[in-house]
């Protein structure tokens, strides 16, 4: 249990410890930058180790105030002497991966709501009812069947464009009482992808450019990490409640849509060759809807990875070669995220300015220049020689 002196001895420590070794290898952390990289690894590992092992120490029951106070027989003297605890547990370290990861699921199966395959499965049951196509006793029917019957046990179309709006404020549906739509999601998102591929963007600039290919980078990691601290900490109170269970339930009705969709009978009907084609052929022919297949499904991968990777501690990594290591699991992801977004002018690729402003408009990804309001003038009065 450390007392105030002690406390500011390890500090003052930890500061020498730093120059000295540091002025020890001055002229190899020139010619090799990683060894800094190395060197305060191991001093911020004994000051970690050191700050555990004091977290963990007996506390006395009244966690040092009558001593500080100047109570009772073990009063200080002097304020050196007094406990001074190290902290609490760091604010960005507490998260559950658990829910990131559902949530990941459900942007993914809200790519594949806003394609249209379950709106393409309701009007094949529509048709179907009907007699309105040649289905009857295939696979196809059959499973068609089976899909109508476990309909009233499964979430409603209004329930789940509510969970989609309630975890990524998307639509306009009305949210459930007591919480509020997420419409900081579509931007912060896309200001993470953003600096993630800003990031890579620069390791390839710098790979053709030094001698030394795979030196890291010049980009910021510190850049990247707030980006996807501010994310993860958005998605972290939004992510309570019904979306992880509803998730499972949505995936496996995803599934027994493109076992449908996929059926040789469905196939044969509308002559084509997969479950995606039969998808854009009832959506074509019935809806007369611009296809946007490929990149909204592309989309829904890209930023199901995207959201897993932060759902993993990855983000907290300070060392510069093991942050990289890992950001690279979801560099062509996050490039390939923002491509298809930007086909359908969904998000906007950043260039120099790197920073996300509180309050930016939701409904785009890059930060814009705020435009100065225009200062009123009170009229000068003129000089009465001149009113004349």
């Amino acid at each position: 249990m450390a007392n105030e002196r002690e406390y500011q001895e390890l500090l003052d420590r930890i500061a020498a410890l730093r120059e000295k070794v540091t002025d020890k290898h001055a002229a190899d952390l020139i010619a090799n930058p990683q060894l800094a990289d190395a060197l305060m690894k191991q001093i911020d590992d004994l000051l970690g180790a050191t700050v555990d092992a004091d977290a963990k120490a007996p506390h006395p029951p009244d966690n040092g105030l009558a001593q500080l106070a100047g109570v009772g027989p073990g009063a200080a003297d002097e304020l050196g002497k007094t406990r001074i605890p190290q902290g609490v547990s760091p604010y960005d370290e507490q998260i559950t991966s658990e829910r990131l990861v559902a949530v990941g699921d459900l942007y993914y199966i809200y790519q594949h709501e806003k394609i249209g395959v379950f709106r393409v499965i309701r009007k094949l049951k529509e048709l179907f009812h009907a007699g309105a196509v040649r289905l009857s006793s295939g696979q196809g029917a059959f499973l068609l069947y089976q899909f109508d019957r476990r309909d009233v046990l499964r979430y409603t179309l209004n329930e789940r464009l509510a969970a989609y709006r309630r975890a990524f404020g998307y639509g306009n549906v009305q949210v459930p009482q007591g919480t509020t739509p997420n419409v900081d999601f579509h931007n912060q998102f896309g200001h993470f992808i953003n600096q993630v591929a800003l990031f890579w963007r620069d390791k390839r600039i710098s790979d053709v450019v030094r001698e030394r290919a795979y030196d890291p980078s010049f980009g910021s990691i510190a850049i990247v990490r707030r980006a996807g601290l501010d994310l993860r900490n958005n998605l972290k109170f939004t992510s309570f409640g019904h979306l992880n269970v509803m998730r499972v339930e949505v995936m496996q009705l995803l599934e027994e849509a493109f076992k449908i969709l996929g059926a040789d009978d469905v196939k044969n009907l509308f002559g084509t060759d997969n479950a995606w084609d039969t998808v854009e052929e009832v959506l074509v022919r019935y809806f007369n809807e611009r296809l946007v297949t490929s990149p909204r499904q592309r989309m829904g991968v890209a930023g199901r990875e995207v959201l897993r990777w932060l759902a993993q501690p990855h983000i907290m990594k300070m060392q510069r070669g093991q942050f990289e290591a890992l950001l690279l699991e979801i560099a062509e992801f996050a490039e390939e995220w923002l491509t298809s977004a930007q086909s359908m002018g969904l998000a906007k690729r950043m260039e120099a300015n790197r920073v996300l402003s509180w309050g930016s408009d939701p409904a785009g990804v890059a930060p814009t220049r705020a435009i100065p309001r225009p200062v009123a003038r009170r009229p000068r009065r003129r000089n009465a020689a001149y009113e004349n």
